[in-house]
C-alpha cells in the first residue's frame, strides 16, 4: 500500500519506467534543458531532446548519461525526479518505493554506487541493480535458469554489453562503451570529412535510423538521403546526398568492434555451452540491434543464427519486471 516496486532502465540514450502491475508506463529521451543562469528545469525528455543544438546562450541540453554511466550527477537526479513523477511515483516520506536499476556490465563500483545514489535521491526506498545483459535475457524471453547456454547483445546508446548466461547467472561477458551515440558520431565525422559538411547528433540518429547500413553491399535498394548541414568552407547551408554504402563505410570501423567483442566472448564460453548457442543461436536486443542487417553481419562473422528479440528496445526494462518479481517477495 505504501510502496511502489518499480524497474528503471537508466540508458544513455533514454530511460524507461516500468512499474509492477502496469508495465512500461514511460519512455523518454535522456536530455534535459537547463537555464545556465538560474539553474533551473526547463524541459524533460523528449521536449529537452527537439532543444539539442537548437537552444540560445542562456538555454542548455545535456545528455546526463554517457557511455552507460552518470557522466552529470546533478542533472541525472533531476531527470530521474522528473521522470518518476510523470510515471506517477509518490515520494512521500512514508513511501518505500522498491527499484531495480540497469546497468552495463562493466562498471566500476563507483559508478555502481551513483545510479544507487541518484535512485535513492529520486525517491526510492529500496534499490538493487542488475547487469543489463541479464535483465535483457529475462525480458526477450529467454529461459536462463536451465542448463543450457543463452547468449545475448544488448546494444543501447552507450555501450554493447555481450553476455552468455547459464543456470541463471552470467558465465562469460564482455561490456564496450560503444553504441548507438557512437555510431552517429561516426556518421558526423564521415559526413565532415567526404562533403566538408557539419550536421548535428539529430541529424546524425536520422541518417543511421533511414540508410543506415551494416553490411558493403548496403541496402538491396542503396536507399539515397538528402542531409542538410553547413558547409565547412563557407559556412552557408548546405544539402548533400547520402546513400546506404556510403553509411556502411562511415560505421564499419564500429561494427567491427562489436564484432570483434562478440567473437571475443565466445572464446571465452566453455565448450558445452558454446555448442548450445550454436544451435540455439544469438539473441539481440536494444535499439543498436535496429540497425539495418546488423544481425547478418554478425551471422556472417560467427557462423551463428542471429535473430533480433520482439521488442528490442523495451527488453531490458522488461527484464526488470522479472527481476522485481524474485528481488522482493
Amino acid at each position: 500500500m505504501f510502496s511502489t516496486d518499480m524497474g528503471i532502465d537508466l540508458g544513455t540514450a533514454s530511460v524507461l519506467v516500468y512499474v509492477h502491475g502496469k508495465g512500461i508506463v514511460l519512455h523518454e529521451p535522456s536530455v534535459v534543458a537547463i537555464d545556465k543562469n538560474t539553474g533551473r528545469r526547463i524541459a524533460v525528455g523528449e521536449e529537452a531532446r527537439m532543444m539539442l543544438g537548437r537552444t540560445p546562450g542562456n538555454i542548455t541540453a545535456i545528455r546526463p548519461m554517457r557511455d552507460g554511466v552518470i557522466a552529470d550527477y546533478q542533472t541525472t537526479e533531476i531527470m530521474l525526479k522528473y521522470l518518476l513523477k510523470k510515471a506517477g511515483i509518490k515520494n512521500w516520506p512514508f513511501f518505500k518505493n522498491r527499484v531495480v536499476v540497469c546497468i552495463p556490465s562493466g562498471v566500476t563500483e563507483v559508478e555502481e554506487r551513483a545510479v544507487k545514489q541518484a535512485a535513492y535521491k529520486a525517491g526510492a526506498g529500496h534499490v538493487k541493480v542488475v547487469e543489463e545483459p541479464y535483465a535483457a535475457a529475462l525480458g526477450a524471453g529467454l529461459d536462463i535458469n536451465g542448463p543450457e547456454g543463452n547468449m545475448v547483445v544488448d546494444i543501447g546508446g552507450g555501450t554493447t554489453d555481450i553476455a552468455v548466461l547459464s543456470l541463471g547467472g552470467i558465465v562469460s561477458k564482455r561490456s564496450i562503451r560503444l553504441g548507438g551515440d557512437k555510431l552517429d558520431e561516426a556518421i558526423i565525422r564521415f559526413v565532415r570529412r567526404e562533403h566538408n559538411l557539419m550536421i548535428g547528433e539529430r541529424t546524425a540518429e536520422e541518417i543511421k535510423i533511414r540508410v543506415g547500413c551494416a553490411v558493403p553491399e548496403g541496402r538491396k535498394d542503396n536507399d539515397t538521403m538528402e542531409v542538410k548541414g553547413r558547409d565547412l568552407l563557407t559556412g552557408l547551408p548546405k544539402t548533400v546526398i547520402i546513400d546506404s554504402k556510403a553509411t556502411f563505410r562511415a560505421m564499419e570501423e564500429s561494427i567491427d568492434a562489436i564484432v570483434a567483442s562478440i567473437k571475443d566472448v565466445l572464446e571465452r564460453t566453455p565448450p558445452e555451452l558454446a555448442a548450445d548457442i550454436m544451435s540455439k543461436g544469438v539473441i539481440m536486443t536494444g535499439g543498436g540491434s535496429l540497425v539495418n542487417s546488423l544481425d547478418l553481419r554478425i551471422s556472417r562473422e560467427t557462423g551463428l543464427t542471429v535473430s533480433i528479440a520482439d521488442n528490442p528496445i523495451s527488453c531490458v526494462a522488461l527484464g526488470t519486471g522479472q527481476v522485481l518479481k524474485s528481488s522482493f517477495k
